[in-house]
């Protein structure tokens, strides 16, 4: 039975808004020459080159064997010709991301966050074309600030519930450790895998997701629900040793 293996990419295969590890990348490098591979993130592709793909030097014949599938699989970029080709993308229009825009200004006025005027990390609300992301300190904060401030996700649920009064109609989740993620209704990671299985035609049962937030309202949960088999990482160390046994597994049949 051919396998794919599918990634979450931040808190899984790198820190948050990190390069992968030279090691990750040997490893998923051995993964290719036995399996294809799916990367399914909330980052839009730009973030996918700057984190992954350019820690990730492979042969052409090893590219053709890895799917790319940002902002929650809106989007879909498939190595082909020697350059990555977007193959589709569901972009907001501009009267949904104006909607989208003011629901967190009036988010932000209840619960008394301020945007700064400069940020120091980067953009706060970032246009991702079919998604509007919301990042509390930027999106190039350290990793050592953005634990801190909200590791038990109560400070984003509670402007989620605000948001959702505001913007029903939106499907509305965090994402990494300080973001909030806006799309169309429904696009969640289940959808992501549903595409995967659409355009890759890969079954469920054919099919091992990792993600490190996989926990009921982290925003790799949905995926549990797709029949898939998922496994729960604590991070990219815990990734490698799970790479390390799906490879041995393989080689011992």
């Amino acid at each position: 039975m051919k396998k794919l293996i599918v990634f979450d990419l931040d808190g899984t295969l790198a820190e948050s808004k990190s390069a992968m590890s030279l090691d990750m990348a040997e490893l998923l490098e051995e993964l290719l020459k036995h399996f294809h591979v799916a990367i399914i993130s909330g980052g839009a592709y730009p973030q996918f080159e700057l984190q992954f793909l350019n820690s990730l030097p492979l042969p052409d014949e090893l590219l053709q064997k890895l799917f790319l599938f940002p902002t929650c699989a809106t989007s879909f970029y498939q190595y082909q010709d020697k350059i990555w080709k977007q193959m589709y993308s569901e972009d907001l229009s501009q009267p949904e991301k104006d909607k989208i825009l003011a629901a967190f200004a009036k988010c932000f006025e209840t619960v008394g966050f301020v945007v700064p005027r400069r940020p120091e990390h980067g953009e706060i609300i970032e246009d991702r074309k079919t998604q509007i992301t919301f990042s509390a300190l930027g999106q190039q904060a350290p990793g050592s600030l953005k634990k801190k401030w909200d590791p038990y996700h109560l400070k984003r649920l509670e402007m989620i519930d605000i948001l959702r009064q505001h913007i029903p109609e939106f499907e509305i989740r965090t994402g990494g450790s300080t973001s909030i993620d806006v799309t169309k209704k429904d696009i969640d990671k289940a959808y992501g895998i549903r595409q995967i299985e659409k355009y890759l035609k890969f079954k469920p049962e054919e099919i091992i997701f990792i993600g490190d937030a996989l926990f009921d309202g982290g925003n790799d949960s949905p995926v549990k629900y797709t029949g898939v088999n998922c496994i729960e990482t604590s991070g990219p160390t815990d990734t490698m040793r799970i790479i390390k046994e799906i490879i041995h597994k393989h080689a011992q049949k």
